[in-house]
């Protein structure tokens, strides 16, 4: 039987020790300029693709929860961060964005999808869920400034998402018209995503994800 991993914050489904011990942050020669954060079966080619849980597809297997272990990885290196549905999982948000920001060059990418709050929090392992006001806290002119700047260069609320894991409940045609439905909706939210999360994401049924690319700037703002 393995021992647990020690680390700071929440383990997985509550379950104190619940992190395996088989962690390891040797990497790979050269590092790649490319991140993917929690990658679990869907390595990316061409990133370092980082998980915690042995049965994913990784390179690298690191505590993603506690901001300390991405000291592990290069500062400044990487052109492009994907945490993709990783941050609802973990207990300091803020703290692992400003461990992001560190890793990221100036100029870099960090792409982002989350659960959107309408959705979100009826999922039992989400410790968080997002909405459009979470870029205001990379604006050092925002009151609740977290430190670290980041600049919006997108924002994106979806309907509905992985439709592959839709398909064993719903029939081809089903999930045609499905598809066309997101399309839809979709479309309209994004026209005006303030106002949707504001007045009506609610009345028809809630959104599944929102995604934030950001961009780190090569000069930041003096305030």
């Amino acid at each position: 039987m393995t021992k647990p991993y020690p680390v700071t914050g929440a383990e997985p489904n509550g379950q104190p020790g619940a992190w395996p011990s088989s962690v390891s942050t040797r990497l790979p020669t050269p590092v790649p300029r490319q991140l993917n954060l929690g990658c679990g079966q869907f390595a990316r080619p061409g990133f370092l693709n980082v998980d915690i849980i042995p049965e994913a597809h990784a390179d690298v297997f690191m505590d993603l929860n506690d901001p300390r272990s991405y000291a592990a990885l290069p500062e400044g290196h990487f052109d492009i961060i994907v945490a993709d549905h990783l941050l609802e999982h973990l207990n300091d948000v803020f703290g692992v964005m400003r461990a992001l920001s560190r890793l990221l060059r100036p100029g870099g990418v960090i792409e982002i999808r989350v659960p959107h709050f309408s959705r979100g929090m009826t999922h039992p392992q989400h410790t968080h869920c997002f909405d459009v006001s979470f870029p205001e806290y990379f604006k050092p002119t925002f009151k609740g400034y977290v430190g670290v700047e980041l600049a919006l260069v997108r924002m994106r609320l979806e309907y509905m998402v992985r439709f592959d894991l839709k398909a064993p409940f719903a029939s081809p045609r089903q999930i045609a018209l499905l598809e066309k439905v997101n399309r839809v909706i979709s479309g309209l939210a994004n026209a005006q995503p303030y106002a949707c999360s504001r007045f009506w994401c609610q009345l028809v049924g809630g959104f599944e994800q929102i995604e934030f690319i950001f961009k780190k700037p090569a000069q930041p703002v003096r305030v």
